[in-house]
């Protein structure tokens, strides 16, 4: 049977931990300049209906230097859904390649290419979601502090697919998550409750950036209007008045707190560039383990084949 990963929740604890190990040896396995091809004469089909600079380059390099090949289709080989219905795309990618990625805006695309696509599918982003990016995210911190108990990570701004898929890991690993928004941009409320029911985690949604980072190990941000947002950029920056990442805030968490950031960043609005630059950052850690934990997704799907 076939497996996709399509939310975080698609994998089990021990699967998510197995994943990180699996990062772990291959990034080491990279920088020993190791020749380690275990996808060697294998195909991987990455449809990009939003377009990506770090999700191309993570996906495509990783993917190559583990001995197989990337084929980049964008906005102009494939239109999902509107050329083509997407479950015909799903199956006819799936008769030439061992695997798909789709970094699409609606999620029921990547669901419909998961439910026909006869190979694993994964979700290189969608509105609701962005699991890879959080696999990348919670490996940099047990890279940094060495394990992943007592963590305390609060999220200051918008309710996003960046919110939406640290609360599905909130359902795996034991997390206090906070998400700090403007009252009209709370994350989604049945994932918030789901959330919530797994009794898992503790999880908080506050109006009050600086009450909410108090005791952060992680704050982490994104930008305020994300692609296909952009005609609501200027209102969103009144919005967001109070939701900016500077110094201050940093600060307020009273302890030697990271600084994270899925990137690209806007320096300037959601935060500032003395924040970036610190050595609080963590971001550019996060863009390079994109890379090496979608390495380890795509592993620990195979290893299920």
């Amino acid at each position: 049977m076939k497996r996709d990963f399509l939310h975080v929740t698609d994998f089990s604890t021990d699967e998510i931990l197995e994943t990180f190990a699996l990062a772990k040896e291959v990034k080491e396995r990279f920088r020993r300049r190791e020749h380690y091809k275990p996808f060697d004469g294998r195909t991987m089909a990455m449809i990009f209906a939003k377009p990506s600079a770090r999700t191309r380059i993570s996906f495509e390099t990783g993917f190559f230097r583990l001995g197989g090949h990337a084929l980049y289709l964008g906005p102009e080989d494939i239109s999902l859904g509107t050329r083509e219905a997407v479950k015909d795309i799903a199956r006819v990618m799936a008769r030439y390649n061992d695997v798909i990625m789709a970094r699409v805006f609606a999620h029921d695309h990547v669901l419909k290419l998961a439910h026909y696509a006869s190979v694993p599918v994964v979700n290189g982003l969608t509105d609701y979601n962005h699991p890879c990016q959080i696999m990348a995210d919670t490996f940099t911190i047990l890279e940094h502090r060495g394990h992943l108990d007592d963590l305390k990570i609060v999220y200051v701004g918008d309710g996003n697919n960046i919110v939406h898929s640290w609360l599905r890991m909130a359902q795996r690993l034991p997390l206090h998550f906070v998400c700090a928004c403007p009252e009209n941009y709370q994350p989604d409320a049945e994932t918030v409750a789901l959330t919530r029911e797994a009794g898992f985690s503790e999880i908080e949604i506050s109006h009050d950036p600086s009450s909410a980072v108090k005791g952060a190990d992680i704050v982490y941000t994104d930008v305020w209007a994300s692609m296909g947002q952009k005609e609501e950029a200027e209102q969103r920056k009144i919005d967001f008045q109070g939701f900016q990442v500077d110094d201050l805030l940093m600060e307020a968490t009273g302890k030697p707190s990271l600084f994270m950031h899925c990137l690209p960043v806007e320096r300037g609005l959601e935060t500032t560039d003395s924040v970036v630059e610190s050595k609080a950052s963590i971001v550019f850690d996060q863009a390079e383990n994109r890379m090496h934990a979608q390495n380890g997704i795509l592993l620990k799907l195979f290893s299920k084949l």
